[in-house]
């Protein structure tokens, strides 16, 4: 099991890095949160989790091993799978998620794209006693620094995660509207999410 990846970084996309690892680029997918956090060129450590099918191996990254121990801990749940699970933690930062399912935020839970109200009840149901406190610290280690605005990039990954074209733009539009001093991709999307849950 892969459980650490430490090289420099090679490209950064919105929803995965290429993190160089003894000469071989690891492709790493994760949430924009993280991929925001590292820069082309740099070294970056991620905590991972190695997803092993039949057809594939896929290497998820994570700022901290709570985070990831979380990603993995969610698909524990029927119907979880990886692909739900980086979504979860896309739309909230791990103490945000764990709060919901701790709490049984039923609406929180079903902001996410793929989350239903019967999957969020599931979720809690068999979550609650096992997710413990948030510890109230944040999600990511490394804060993310300012970039370009990315409409594209979040209209992009709002896409990846579920909603439609239309409805991933008009969601941009709102926010950039509404708040144009925002610039970083991730609080973008994060907005972006919020608009789209109501």
């Amino acid at each position: 099991m892969i459980s650490s990846v430490r090289g420099r970084v090679l490209t950064v996309g919105l929803d995965h890095v290429v993190v160089e690892v003894g000469g071989v680029g690891m492709l790493t997918h994760t949430t924009p949160a993280v991929a925001t956090s590292v820069r082309t060129g740099q070294e970056a450590q991620l905590a991972t989790s190695l997803v092993v099918r039949e057809d594939s191996l896929t290497l998820y990254g994570f700022s901290t091993p709570a985070e990831r121990d979380l990603f993995e801990q969610v698909q524990t749940v029927s119907g979880v799978g990886p692909r739900l699970a980086l979504a979860m933690l896309a739309v909230h930062d791990p103490n945000a998620l764990q709060g919901a399912i701790g709490s049984g935020d039923l609406v929180a839970l079903t902001k996410i794209p793929g989350i239903g109200k019967k999957s969020a009840e599931r979720i809690v149901l068999e979550l609650r006693d096992k997710v413990g406190v948030p510890d109230g610290t944040g999600g990511a280690s490394v804060t993310a620094t300012s970039a370009p605005r990315g409409d594209v990039q979040v209209s992009e990954a709002l896409v990846g995660l579920g909603w439609s074209v239309k409805q991933a733009d008009d969601a941009v539009a709102k926010v950039t509207d509404a708040a144009p001093e925002v610039t970083e991709v991730a609080q973008l999307l994060r907005l972006a999410l919020r608009e789209l849950g109501r």
